[in-house]
This record gives structure tokens, sequence and C-alpha cells, in this order.
């Protein structure tokens, strides 16, 4: 087959992407309800193409990311 012949039907569904499909990992819930709702967003890339992942991992991250950080904050204490 030549570079210029047009491609078949077949061919174009072999290289074309699939779509979005659930990963369907499961998640045990951690206790904390502000957590568990941080990792429960990560379902909304299930509905999203690869390239739009990124955008809801790193809101997953830095959501986790200031709850830990929380977790290392005094409380003010006045003397």
């Amino acid at each position: 087959m030549s570079e210029s012949a047009p491609e078949s039907a077949s061919q174009a569904e072999a290289v074309s992407p699939a779509a979005p499909a659930p990963l369907a990992v499961p998640r045990t819930p951690t206790g904390d309800a502000g957590v568990d709702a941080r990792l429960a967003r990560l379902t909304d890339a299930d509905h999203l193409p690869t390239d739009g992942h990124l955008g809801v991992y790193e809101d997953v991250h830095r959501g986790l990311r200031d709850a830990l950080d929380a977790l290392d904050a005094r409380p003010d204490t006045k003397h």
C-alpha cells in the first residue's frame, strides 16, 4: 500500500483513541470527610480524555497537601 492511498475504515478505527472509561480503582474511606471528598474527586477523571486528567490530579494533590499542612499547623496560643 502506498503512503498516498486512503485509509480504510478499519485502519482509521485502529488508530483512533478510545473513549474515556472509568478505571474503577477501589478507594477505602479514610474516616476524614475532607480527605475522602478529595479522593472521591478522582472519579471526575473517569469521564475526561487523558489530557484532562492532569487538572484533576493536581487539584486532588493540592487538596491533600493542604490537609497535611493543616495537621502541622500549630494553633495560636496566647499566654
